[in-house]
């Protein structure tokens, strides 16, 4: 697992490429902020992780649970889970959106994105 990226996954990469072609500019892997989402946009407080339907354990057909050591995969993905829950809970506290793209789901999950940040974006200069 330590050749496992924490970053720039291919995921995350096409994300990264399509909101960033969209016009809209973002941090990377805050490390004051819970989880280090993927993706930060400071001005509208919006958090994006974007998980693979494994490590994750999105339920769909990658995410399927490996039938060699089994019991060690089973509390691995609980704690996966767990700590997901905490970090997004934790975001919530501290007063952020946040955005979740899973793997299996990446076009609509980029789509979903890119209308929020523009939907943001126009909120945003009609306050201006």
């Amino acid at each position: 697992m330590a050749r496992v990226p924490s970053m720039g996954s291919k995921p995350e990469m096409t994300v990264r490429r399509a909101v960033h072609a969209a016009g809209f500019r973002y941090r990377l892997h805050r490390p004051d902020l819970p989880g280090k989402p993927d993706l930060v946009f400071p001005r509208y407080k919006l958090a994006v992780f974007v998980h693979g339907c494994f490590w994750h354990w999105h339920g769909c057909k990658r995410s399927r649970m490996p039938a060699a050591n089994r019991d060690y995969w089973e509390r691995k993905i609980a704690r996966n889970m767990e700590r997901d829950k905490r970090h997004l809970a934790d975001l919530a506290t501290l007063g952020w959106t946040v955005s979740v793209i899973w793997e299996c789901e990446l076009q609509q999950g980029i789509d979903a994105l890119i209308a929020d940040l523009d939907e943001r974006r126009r909120a945003d200069r009609a306050r201006e």
